[in-house]
């Protein structure tokens, strides 16, 4: 029995092994960051007008930006739309067709140009923001460089701002689409949710390792109940050797009544000669 539960451990080790070694399934949603200007990781060292983000997809009208420096306060002073461009390097985004990815490269970045109220300090600053794809999913994310350029005053009037995105950006976001087509944008045009994604027509990536677990458990069930399979065929395997006994005594037994009916049979000859 401890063997087969160490073949079956085995077993199951092997399994999460290999599951873990599976590629993951490629993520689907659209209209992600495709690049910027400045890059992530890198270090400004003279003061810029505007930031430069670049998505596969056109951002939405009421995608919300900010850029906060190195104290917390934003320094963001609104967005544009900005000039398509051609990607030095092409994006890759996968597409669910008959349940399989698909890649599809992009080769255009679609900016948004996001103003820079004036730059405080040195250190780091977080370019954030949030849209929502055409298929629906949100696409968010930031970008983090080092500024170690000459500090700017802020313009005459200017106050850093406070606002959030708006409740139809949130919405749409967090995949309520009823409460988004309600609730009205703040620039007082309607917002038009985007078209419901296609659905999935194959199988969830979890459902081969949770199979594989199923079949795992079901050989431990099966191997735990051995035992007492093995202890009942061995009771019964001694039981006829103690039955072998009962026929000697049956074949005792016709003697006996074979030593009777020898009496019986005596007892006319007796009779004849009286």
């Amino acid at each position: 029995m401890r063997r087969v539960l160490s073949r079956v451990a085995a077993g199951v080790a092997a399994t999460a092994v290999v599951s873990l070694a599976l590629p993951a399934a490629p993520a689907s949603a659209h209209g992600q960051l495709a690049t910027s200007t400045p890059l992530t990781g890198t270090v400004v060292r003279e003061p810029l007008t505007q930031l430069a983000l670049y998505f596969t997809e056109k951002p939405a009208p009421n995608a919300h930006f900010t850029i906060t420096g190195p104290n917390g306060s934003r320094v963001d002073n609104g967005w544009s739309f900005g000039e398509p461009k051609r990607l030095d390097k092409p994006v890759t985004e996968y597409f669910m067709v008959n349940g399989v990815f698909e890649p599809r490269l992009y080769h255009t970045g679609f900016p948004a140009m996001v103003t820079v109220a004036h730059w405080p300090a040195k250190g780091r600053y977080t370019a954030s923001y949030l849209s929502v794809a055409s298929d629906g999913e949100a696409v968010r994310g930031e970008v983090t460089f080092d500024y170690q350029g000459r500090g700017t005053a802020a313009p005459a009037g200017w106050s850093a701002p406070t606002n959030g995105p708006e409740p139809a950006l949130l919405a749409l976001a967090e995949g309520d689409h009823s409460a988004a087509t309600a609730a009205p944008a703040t620039t007082g045009a309607p917002v038009a949710g985007p078209p419901a994604p296609p659905a999935d027509d194959g199988l969830p990536p979890w459902l081969l390792p949770a199979g594989v677990v199923l079949v795992v458990g079901a050989i431990v069930v099966v191997a735990a109940r051995r035992k007492p399979a093995s202890a009942r065929s061995t009771g019964a395997a001694r039981r006829p050797a103690g039955t072998a006994r009962r026929p000697g005594d049956a074949a005792r037994r016709p003697g006996d009544a074979t030593g009777r009916k020898g009496v019986t049979s005596r007892n006319p000859a007796r009779r004849g000669r009286r």
